[in-house]
């Protein structure tokens, strides 16, 4: 009896897969810092081009969603949305989780350094974690909760130490990778609902091609333009784009069927996969505190994944 029970839980219902999933989301998604950065310098993309990191991004997004979206019909995912309202609602999710987002996060990278835009925008996962226990019967506040969202966040601060990250706050940098990270843990409590209109996979193509759509357009008519156009940006551009479709695909389907707070939690790896990631692609130099970094978000993971509630 207990083995035909256990197989009719989903593998994003397993704790050993939810915890392979979502790792497997937050170090694609840690790839996206250097590839973002060596993106705009292979296609010509400056600081001042706002417009063009909108094309830029909007490109990525969109074409993510209708990947998403292909896969999804070939598997025979129905597509079907349901009612308008929730149409209506996959909208609005995608405008706060795609077009804003990542509007803040393109503009806020361009202006600051990887490494201390993955500690900045780190704010998200433990909002979100805080969040979901406020919104969520299935997220509730626990001491070891508080515990877990504490170690890792010192992971993430450690990052900084010794200043080799820092400099002075800027609006158009930090300022916009903080509102990035406000964005992603509010538009983490929307995911939930994503359920109740469509199969999460199908709301998932839906919201990345919208909100790159509502990037793409402003791009295009702000006067964007890729300025030039090379076999390894666009190898490069592939690669951010297999990213959020494997990213969002996976993030989103397992937030939909298990508490917020123990997936949420994995992306405290996110700017630790930055760092180091950057350190390979960017040439910048690998520091201690990179290790040390890891150690303390894998603990305030399990602290977090070790307990029920």
């Amino acid at each position: 009896m207990d083995k035909n029970n256990t197989t009719k839980v989903s593998i994003f219902q397993r704790r050993g897969w939810v915890a392979l999933l979502a790792l497997t989301a937050a170090v694609a998604w840690g790839w996206a810092y250097p590839l973002i950065k060596l993106g705009f310098d292979e296609f010509g993309i400056t600081k001042e081009m706002t417009a063009s990191k909108m094309l830029f991004a909007g490109v990525r997004f969109t074409l993510s969603g209708l990947i998403v979206l292909a896969i999804a019909k070939a598997k025979g995912v129905s597509l079907k949305v349901n009612r308008a309202s929730g149409m209506a609602y996959i909208l609005g999710y995608a405008l706060l989780n795609t077009t804003i987002h990542y509007a803040f996060f393109y503009i806020g990278l361009s202006h600051s350094e990887g490494a201390r835009a993955a500690i900045l925008n780190s704010l998200g996962v433990f909002t979100l974690v805080l969040l979901a226990c406020a919104f969520f019967k299935s997220d509730r506040l626990t001491t070891y909760k508080i515990l877990g969202c504490v170690i890792g966040f010192v992971g993430i601060l450690v990052l900084n130490v010794g200043g080799e990250t820092g400099g002075g706050f800027t609006f158009m940098g930090d300022g916009m990778i903080i509102l990035n990270a406000m964005c992603s843990a509010f538009a983490g409590l929307m995911t939930r609902g994503l359920g109740r209109h469509a199969n999460v996979f199908a709301a998932t193509g839906y919201s990345l091609a919208f909100g790159g759509v509502m990037l793409l357009l402003p791009g295009l008519l702000m006067g964007g333009t890729l300025p030039f156009i090379t076999a390894t940006g666009v190898g490069i551009l592939f690669l951010l784009i297999c990213i959020s479709t494997l990213g969002f695909t996976l993030y989103n389907k397992l937030l939909s069927c298990n508490p917020v707070g123990k997936v949420a939690i994995f992306n405290s790896l996110i700017p630790v996969v930055g760092a180091v990631t950057s350190c390979l692609c960017l040439g910048e130099p690998f520091y201690w505190k990179y290790a040390v970094a890891a150690l303390l978000a894998m603990t305030g993971i399990y602290i977090i994944n070790a307990r029920k509630g």
